[in-house]
This record gives structure tokens, C-alpha cells and sequence, in this order.
């Protein structure tokens, strides 16, 4: 990632855990925290470039995956880019530096823009990515 900022951010969200809706407008106020976030104490995002490697290695086993896609702009202020251990590098990161949203957890139809159904199909997630590129802003 350079440093300038993302137009978008996005969420992935396990099948085991699905949101209530597909349409962005229907979600309630704030979705169910994921184990990972809760013990973490923030909701974990991955930028559109980092996607790929977050579907490979946090969700290889799962068949299908929700992408949800959040404007940056509107919540940048709770934004912190942090390497994967959480430590605080500054206002935007690098390449291994990943957006983290310290919100209180508030994560639901006032900051999705948009949700994507992938399905990992027969192979590996780089397919899917494939047919994603497009949704997927940077």
C-alpha cells in the first residue's frame, strides 16, 4: 500500500457467521462481534490489495465468505494502521500494516457501503478474487 489513503476498507465475515442481510441499508446499527475481534478489542479490516492473502489464511476452509466494503473517509477518525500483533505505526501504513477500526465494536449499516457474497468454488480463492476485482475499490 502507498501512502495514500484508501478509498474503501473492507471487512470479511465467516459463512459460519453470516450478517443478517446482504443489502448494506438493511443491516442493523452493529453487527455481531467475531471471537477474533472481541479478544482483540477491535474490528480487524484488510485493504482491497490485502484481501486476498486475509481469505487465504484466515478463511481457507470456508466456502464462502462475506466482503463487506466500508468508505474509509467515514471512519477514519477510529481508524489505526497496525501490524498484525497490534502495534501502532502511525496515520497510514505500509504494505504489512493493516486498519484496524477501534470503534466500540460499532460496525453495521452506517459504515457498510456495500456486501459481496464470494464463494471460493472447486479451487483456491485467487478465482474468486479474480471475479471480484472490479467490486473491490482501492
Amino acid at each position: 500500500m502507498s501512502d495514500l489513503k484508501p478509498n474503501y476498507i473492507y471487512k470479511l465475515v465467516s459463512y459460519k457467521t453470516p450478517p443478517p442481510s446482504t443489502v448494506a441499508s438493511e443491516l442493523p446499527e452493529a453487527l455481531p462481534i467475531s471471537e477474533i475481534d472481541k479478544s482483540s478489542g477491535f474490528v480487524h479490516l484488510s485493504t482491497a490489495r490485502q484481501v486476498p492473502n486475509t481469505l487465504k489464511f484466515f478463511f481457507g476452509g470456508d466456502p464462502l465468505v462475506y466482503i463487506l466494503r466500508i468508505k474509509y473517509d467515514d471512519v477514519e477518525k477510529d481508524i489505526k494502521w497496525e501490524d498484525p500483533k497490534a502495534e501502532v505505526c502511525g496515520p497510514r501504513g505500509g504494505e504489512g500494516m493493516f486498519p484496524h477500526l477501534y470503534n466500540g465494536f460499532k460496525l453495521g449499516k452506517d459504515e457498510v457501503d456495500d456486501i459481496l457474497v464470494v464463494e471460493r468454488g472447486d479451487g483456491e480463492w485467487e478465482a474468486a478474487i479474480q471475479e471480484v476485482q472490479g467490486w473491490m475499490i482501492y
